[in-house]
């Protein structure tokens, strides 16, 4: 959605489309939009940064000196974090502060594995002699308890507050999830190569739910955001660990690049283009500098390439809404409603 800055609105009321009252009142409304969606801005960096470094502490900043305080005593200080958040997230959505009732309840579902890690520790079920922190570290089977509770408790709470934000540690689990459950099936420590297949695969696995939750909440807020995100990630990290030999392959990732880059425009997900960008530059580094190291030829190719390219988004500028009308008639009606509303 584009934004209408201060200044274009009065630039509206002095040609006469609006009046100044409405001017003024329509920059206040949209200000308390803003306010309920993420933006870059000085505001919403102090609400995410601080949220993040919080929750960093009780994750993957968390050290070994915990330990001294027992199993008991670490449920008992988790849940006592929990209860204080949850206090705060209630008062910040009384007070209409979406983003940092969002970032509280996050912290809930954040703190679920160091308790669940403490409750086995009290009741003498923990498996092993590692310890919380290498839950974000290392692959090993007995997370899998720490991440179903996080996942039930992250489903609760995200059912009940339904702020976007809750998300991102759900799909960060699903993929702890996969790679866990892949070392239990296998009997031990995937490989390099094994994770970073079984990262690709959950990558398309979550773009597809992120399309799914994309549709469904395509008249209220934007709850795929970090779906697609993580999705892309997880996607494209695996697809460019894999290792091959062969240039066929190679093309097909540039390839599997230019179409995500194409998704991305469509679904207007910035996410796509920047990583499907890397991806195939990657690919036209390797032509250069392997492929074609020797051919003068080759850097007036892409030239010339880039160059129509250039050209096309020219043509494509000037007769973008007509043949978007015409293509979006053959979509389902659903996908109609999704494609129009990322256009305004």
């Amino acid at each position: 959605m584009a934004r209408i800055s201060q200044h274009a609105l009065k630039q509206a009321a002095q040609a006469g489309i609006i009046s100044e009252q409405q001017a003024d009142s329509l920059h206040l409304f949209l200000q308390q939009q803003d306010s309920h969606t993420p933006r870059f801005n000085f505001t919403h960096l102090l609400y995410y940064f601080g949220g993040l470094i919080a929750i960093g502490a009780m994750t993957l900043f968390m050290n070994l000196a915990w330990e001294g305080f027992g199993g008991w005593g670490i449920v008992s200080i988790s849940l006592g974090y929990a209860v204080l958040a949850l206090i705060l997230c209630q008062r910040f959505k009384n007070q209409g502060l979406v983003i940092p009732a969002g970032i509280c309840a996050t912290f809930v579902i954040c703190l679920t594995p160091l308790a669940i890690y403490g409750l086995q520790q009290a009741m003498g079920w923990w498996p092993s002699s590692s310890q919380y922190q290498d839950y974000h570290r290392y692959i090993q089977w007995q997370w899998i308890y720490m991440e179903v509770a996080t996942l039930v408790v992250g489903l609760i709470l995200s059912w009940h507050y339904r702020y976007p934000f809750m998300i991102l540690p759900i799909a960060v689990t699903l993929w702890y999830m996969s790679m866990d459950i892949a070392a239990m099936l296998t009997g031990h420590r995937p490989d390099y190569l094994f994770r970073a297949l079984v990262s690709l695969y959950f990558g398309l696995a979550m773009i597809l739910i992120a399309f799914w939750v994309d549709i469904r909440s395509r008249h209220c807020g934007d709850y795929a955001f970090w779906l697609y995100l993580f999705g892309v990630l997880t996607f494209w990290c695996g697809l460019t660990m894999q290792d091959s030999n062969s240039e066929l392959a190679k093309l097909g990732y540039f390839v599997t690049n230019l179409v995500m880059m194409l998704c991305g425009v469509i679904l207007a997900r910035k996410v796509f283009v920047v990583f499907a960008a890397f991806g195939s530059f990657a690919y036209l580094y390797h032509l250069a500098d392997s492929v074609f190291q020797d051919s003068w030829l080759f850097p007036i190719s892409l030239t010339i390439i880039g160059l129509a390219i250039v050209y096309l988004g020219i043509l494509w500028q000037k007769h973008q809404l007509s043949l978007s009308s015409k293509l979006r008639a053959y979509l389902p009606l659903a996908l109609q409603e999704l494609l129009a509303s990322k256009a305004h």
